[in-house]
């Protein structure tokens, strides 16, 4: 037999290497492709055979529309502002109990409620329903909003509750006391038509959520506990319907969040020898200071897309999105990676993407010629849900690689559990019919919330925690929570009026129904 030489041998090798490239290739495009019509097919399901509920239509009118209206303008003008953990407007919080009272007269002299204060400013309403072996659920929200002044710019006064082009101007227009009025107005409207549920639920209030709801939030779930209260879920603010905000996506989507990233605020110092001016060491606090937290910039965390959550929001999303971008959403088990190099080059996505690093805070210096003893700075960092708190922290102190910089945790926790969203997730799916009863043009979708909600203290009371209202986002709507210009629309106020009243309808459901008679729909 004739050898035909190393360069037929290696030919030959690479041949066999570029068939068997070839054929992988073929192979995980071809289950790529399935994959994307399968997706087409059960994404956007909507369950079938669901139980009779008599619900009672709203059939709001004009005179309703005027007064409810109102009723939010006047909630709007009270300035119940927490700044800090000892910095709260508790003259507003008692005038704001005082408007509840006003507004809502029914829930408050009704035999069917039961309300009570708790820690001084927050509020706690039960209402028991007719078949006490279905667990009750709870629905929440905060009356506390965050500073604002009308000097940062603002089109209306931030507390003036102004009209302008059909839409309401003011702090907590929509963080968050259009859940508060909403879900009290419904409950308003419900009783007076005689509604009395089969499945009871708690409204809980908190006053101090802007500032971690260690007073409000978690007294709260101090009285639910020692009353031996277990939920089927809880229904916190969060995420919204997104229109325009997601690029490429076609039709706005609903996102229900199932989780919230941990959080961590880390203080930085450095402390040297003062000196004078005139006569400056070769670093100094600032300078070390600086220089650590420039590290930290130019090293962020690891990019985690794909490991938590958001993967199961683009695979819901998927079916909405023109190719290539169906095909590419389709598979995050192959493109991830692509995917998450691209959302980290916004601000707003590569909140998804990883765990962020802000530099809040940065302190130090008292005179002119005097070189400073100490430098300060504080990092707040929101962390993704495949990281823990312990290793968010050996992170930062490897990146920071100084031992003069010293790192003390001021607070910090872990991200929050994420919530089941399948088709047996009795809070889930109940909170999604809602959704596309009122709006059956939307997708709905599970979430990652990137801040953070009173509905962290509740983990030990459900294992099914939700954090959703119905307002809707344009483009540049999401730069006003927290942001200047804070709004509503008078129509999206009433449509949220109208979720919470069907919303405690729909969870007199006593069972889902089976995912084996769903319909599926393109």
């Amino acid at each position: 037999m004739t050898d035909r030489g190393p360069k037929f041998r290696i030919a030959k090798f690479l041949k066999i290497i570029i068939c068997t490239v070839l054929f992988i290739t073929l192979v995980l495009f071809t289950i790529a492709s399935v994959r994307t019509l399968s997706l087409d097919v059960n994404i956007g399901l909507q369950l079938a055979q669901w139980e009779k509920v008599n619900n009672i239509a709203p059939d709001i009118n004009q005179r309703q529309r005027e007064e409810l209206l109102a009723n939010f303008k006047e909630a709007i003008r009270i300035p119940t502002v927490s700044s800090t953990n000892t910095d709260i407007n508790t003259t507003a919080l008692l005038e704001f109990h005082k408007l509840l009272r006003k507004a809502f007269p029914t829930v408050f002299s009704s035999s069917l409620v039961h309300h009570e204060v708790v820690a001084d400013y927050s509020h706690l309403f039960w209402v028991p329903g007719t078949q006490p072996a279905l667990a009750p659920y709870m629905l929440l929200a905060h009356i506390d909003v965050v500073p604002a002044s009308e000097s940062d710019g603002w089109e209306a006064p931030p507390f003036s509750a102004k009209e302008i082009d059909g839409f309401i101007y003011g702090r907590g227009t929509i963080d968050d006391k259009q859940s508060v009025m909403g879900i009290l107005q419904a409950l308003e409207y419900l009783l007076a038509k005689g509604y009395a549920p089969r499945r009871g639920f708690y409204i809980g209030l908190g006053h101090d959520e802007e500032v971690s709801g260690f007073q409000g939030a978690m007294n709260i779930v101090r009285v639910l506990k020692q009353r031996g209260v277990r939920l089927a879920f809880v229904l916190d603010e969060g995420l919204a319907v997104l229109d325009g905000i997601i690029s490429g996506l076609e039709g706005p989507a609903a996102l229900i969040g199932i989780s919230e990233k941990g959080q961590a605020t880390l203080k930085l110092s450095v402390l040297m020898t003062p000196g004078h001016s005139s006569m400056p060491p070769r670093e100094s606090s600032i300078g070390i200071l600086a220089a650590a937290i420039k590290r930290l910039e130019e090293n962020p965390m690891p990019r985690l897309f794909g490991y938590g959550p958001e993967r199961g929001t683009f695979e819901h999303l998927a079916h909405k999105f023109k190719l290539p971008l169906k095909f590419i959403m389709s598979n995050l088990w192959l493109f991830s990676p692509l995917l998450g190099r691209v959302m980290e080059r916004r601000p707003d996505t590569n909140a998804f993407v990883r765990t962020t690093t802000a530099v809040t805070m940065f302190n130090s210096g008292v005179k002119v010629n005097v070189i400073p003893p100490l430098a300060e700075a504080y990092v707040n960092l929101r962390i993704h849900s495949a990281q823990s708190l312990q290793e968010v922290l050996d992170l930062v102190q490897s990146t920071i690689g100084d031992q003069r910089v010293k790192i003390e945790l001021v607070d910090g926790f872990d991200p929050l559990p994420i919530s089941s969203y399948d088709e047996k997730s009795f809070g889930f799916q109940i909170i999604k019919k809602t959704v596309l009863d009122l709006f059956p043009e939307v997708t709905v979708a599970p979430g990652i919330t990137v801040g953070n909600t009173d509905s962290r203290h509740f983990k030990e009371l459900t294992n099914a925690t939700y954090r959703f209202a119905p307002t809707w986002f344009k483009p540049g709507d999401p730069q006003r929570f927290h942001g200047i210009n804070e709004r509503i629309s008078k129509k999206n106020y009433e449509e949220l009026v109208v979720f919470y009243f069907h919303l405690i309808q729909n969870c007199d459901t006593e069972k889902l129904p089976d995912p084996h008679s769903s319909v599926h729909e393109l």
